[in-house]
């Protein structure tokens, strides 16, 4: 779904209107009177906005979040705080960080840290976890009936410029010239915009199966 607001007003790519968002139904927001239904759109801007930054990473987590929610709920809204997250791998691992932070931002699973609830209701706390039993990157249970589904990321169908064999390291090691980073930055984002508007739904790229 794409809205009529467009986030290059505020220095963001154009692209990331074109990519694939999600409505929430928050019961949260709507007991404390934040939104109408408690209904809000979580986009690819707003994950970029929270993580700092564009990237296959960022944009992979963003796509297995929504493709899991859409295979949990099917036509049905999605409730963001009755949505538990399991990572695979342990919080300091590699990318886990940044993709339990996407996770995080669109069903709203906290760790230890996260808002407790109030009188029993609308808890966060303890919704994401680590070093899971999940055969993928990440792990998806909807509290109220219980069903699963575990989501896998194979960034190797999204073509790579062979121009940024030269560029990465010039502009990853701070010796690029403006117009090399430049470039990079628009190459990196190339392959972004891909995965997000071009196969956002391939199976190839984003595998979701059951999880037990």
């Amino acid at each position: 779904m794409g809205t009529t607001d467009s986030t290059a007003s505020i220095g963001l790519r154009d692209f990331f209107d074109l990519a694939p968002s999600v409505v929430m139904r928050d019961p949260l927001a709507e007991f404390l009177g934040a939104a109408d239904g408690g209904l809000m759109e979580y986009r690819y801007a707003d994950a970029v906005k929270f993580a700092g930054h564009s990237c296959p990473t960022v944009a992979g987590s963003f796509l297995m979040v929504l493709n899991s929610l859409r295979a949990l709920y099917d036509d049905d809204t999605p409730v963001r705080g009755e949505v538990q997250v399991a990572m695979a791998d342990s919080r300091d691992a590699g990318t886990t960080g940044v993709m339990a932070t996407v996770a995080q931002l669109v069903t709203g699973a906290a760790p230890e840290t996260g808002f407790g609830g109030i009188g029993g209701r609308f808890n966060r706390k303890d919704l994401l976890g680590y070093d899971a039993s999940v055969a993928g990157v990440l792990g998806l249970r909807r509290l109220d009936t219980g069903e699963g589904v575990q989501a896998s990321l194979d960034t190797s169908i999204v073509p790579i410029d062979p121009e940024m064999q030269t560029l990465f390291p010039r502009a990853a090691s701070g010796m690029g010239t403006p117009d090399e980073c430049r470039r990079f930055g628009e190459l990196w984002q190339d392959r972004v915009r891909y995965m997000l508007v071009e196969v956002p739904n391939d199976p190839r790229l984003v595998q979701i199966a059951p999880w037990a």
